[in-house]
């Protein structure tokens, strides 16, 4: 039988040093990189994985459950009675107005390439989106997510554009007007949210291409709306009475059965970060089911410590703050990490929302910047530290994850600032003193809850 290399196939080859290899091997893999779409384009409906967009349709709809009803009973049960109502206006009338937002450029902004900062146009008003497949047998794709139909991409991050500025709200709770609100967040949404998502998420974007890892949302979720709930609570200052009225949560049944909805949603928040049904998504749930378990009991411990009594508040807040934590971290850490992630959360989380908001005396009502802000930075810089090569295929560091904190909490304060100072200086941020006191349920909405 002749051998698989003859003596002269042998020579041939010993004769190829390895730079030559080491070439052709690059050569071959640049062809390889050269085929993958950098920007959404047609493909053959045969490549579409039912299973992907299956597990995608799911997570978007979890991830919409955080918002509308999630994100809205947590924050109704932690304000007052007079303002629950108002509460739950908000964000239910910033999914829908966000919602078309990103139809008319919000995701073309976000997801198409462009500059380093910010997305094309060719996506406005999904333009060139394919809802079925046309005669030739092929559906739109965005070059994100290359097994599922791009409607199905566009709606899952909608439901993320969705949910961000809504948790700014949390930190002027009680006493924004409604039509300044309306206002600003679709400011926000155009000019800070899909900039940094772009940076951050589309592979064109600057801090993209400088490496910095943001599995789910970490800078441009929770960062980004935490710095932007410090700036509305900065700029509108304290409700009547702060420090000196009770001001205590009118229905903690409401809050935890809002923190457990947002819980059981961040799975499709995380897990549908992968963009498939496959073994990432699997290892992205499980960190967060640990993150979250440890940074809940870090919470409650270090309150039971220093206050006597572990709470409900307390408990669903640090659910709440190590899910935010391990959001950058999910798709890039195993278990154990996800465990001192949380850990870790949880008791920064418990400091920032209580000792540091009194030290500093900024009014952030329900913990905004407290949770979100400092949770996703927390988050954010331990993904560089406990990132794993085996899990993720890619490598991090904490000083790369320092520079896109940087970047976020500079760019996202600053805009959220100078955005809301001119509404001031136009319209008027801040209900009169007397709708303040008397509610915004009856003074903005004519409602009340009985």
């Amino acid at each position: 039988m002749q051998a698989p290399f003859d003596f002269k196939g042998k020579a041939l080859i010993s004769k190829l040093s390895r730079p030559v290899l080491l070439g052709l091997l690059t050569l071959a893999l640049q062809s390889a990189w050269a085929d993958a779409p950098t920007e959404p384009s047609l493909i053959g409906v045969d490549k579409i994985s039912s299973g992907d967009t299956a597990w995608m349709l799911t997570s978007t709809a979890l991830v919409l459950m955080m918002s509308i009803p999630g994100l809205a009973l947590f924050y109704g049960g932690m304000v007052r009675k007079k303002n629950v109502l108002a509460t739950l206006m908000q964000t239910f009338a910033i999914t829908c107005m966000v919602t078309l937002l990103w139809w008319a450029i919000g995701y073309s902004w976000a997801f198409t390439p462009g500059s380093p900062f910010l997305g094309g146009a060719s996506r406005a008003f999904f333009n060139g989106m394919t809802f079925i497949h046309d005669p030739n047998n092929k559906l739109s794709v965005s070059h994100l997510a290359l097994t599922i139909p791009e409607t199905v991409y566009a709606m899952f991050q909608l439901t993320f554009a969705a949910i961000t500025p809504a948790l700014i709200a949390g930190a002027f709770a009680d006493r924004m007007k409604f039509s300044a609100l309306l206002v600003f967040m679709a400011a926000w949404s155009l000019l800070v949210y899909s900039p940094i998502a772009h940076m951050v998420w589309e592979p064109t974007g600057w801090l993209s291409k400088a490496g910095v890892l943001d599995y789910a949302g970490g800078t441009v979720v929770h960062i980004n709306a935490g710095v932007a709930g410090l700036a509305s609570c900065l700029v509108l200052g304290k409700r009547l009475g702060y420090g000196r009225e009770k001001m205590a949560p009118h229905n903690l049944t409401l809050t935890l059965i809002g923190a457990s909805l947002l819980w059981v949603g961040w799975f499709g928040f995380n897990a549908g970060s992968a963009g498939a049904a496959d073994g990432r998504a699997g290892m992205a749930m499980l960190v967060t089911q640990m993150a979250t378990a440890a940074a809940a009991l870090a919470w409650m411990t270090a309150e039971w410590v220093s206050r006597g009594k572990p709470s409900v508040l307390g408990i669903a807040s640090g659910a709440v703050a190590g899910l935010v934590a391990i959001t950058p971290a999910s798709g890039f850490v195993g278990p154990t990490p996800a465990v001192i992630i949380g850990l870790i959360a949880g008791v920064i989380c418990f400091i920032a929302a209580t000792s540091l908001k009194h030290a500093l005396g900024y009014d952030d009502s329900l913990d905004a910047f407290g949770v979100h802000g400092i949770g996703g930075i927390v988050g954010a810089l331990l993904t560089g530290v406990f990132v794993s090569k085996e899990i993720s295929g890619v490598e991090g560091s904490w000083l790369i994850q320092l520079k896109g904190v940087a970047v976020t909490v500079i760019y996202g304060f600053v805009a959220s600032y100078v955005i809301l100072k001119i509404i001031d200086k136009t319209i008027g941020l801040r209900v009169t003193e007397e709708q303040e006191r008397e509610g915004l349920d009856i003074s903005l909405h004519g409602e009340s809850v009985e």
